[in-house]
């Protein structure tokens, strides 16, 4: 039983910075790829950042340049720091732990003001 804890969601001005967070508990973490997605109102959840255990990254091009995802394998966590923050990036980020069986957060809210 997995369960993923995000945080440090909130409210921020846009071109603020903002860094979340993602717990991962009870799993052997290094063979997880971890992964950010983010889903706004009425949208599909959609992909943001992927790491994989040894530290390849994958990032959705909207957030290139903007966003870091990185790992701290010895303390089971994932984090996305983000800059440059603007409206659009307004959503419920997920964390995602991906391998043969895969587990999702609850989610955190981000909310970019104009």
């Amino acid at each position: 039983q997995v369960q993923l804890v995000e945080s440090g969601g909130g409210l921020v001005q846009a071109g603020g910075s903002l860094r979340l967070s993602c717990a991962a508990p009870g799993i052997i973490f290094t063979f997880y790829t971890m992964g950010w997605y983010r889903q706004a109102p009425g949208e599909q959840r959609a992909l943001v950042a992927t790491i994989t255990g040894n530290g390849r990254t994958n990032y959705a091009d909207s957030v290139k340049g903007r966003f870091t995802i990185s790992r701290d394998n010895a303390k089971n966590t994932v984090f996305l720091e983000m800059s440059s923050l603007k409206p659009e990036d307004t959503a419920v980020y997920y964390c995602l732990a991906q391998r043969s069986t895969s587990y999702w957060g609850r989610g955190t809210q981000v909310t970019v003001s104009s």
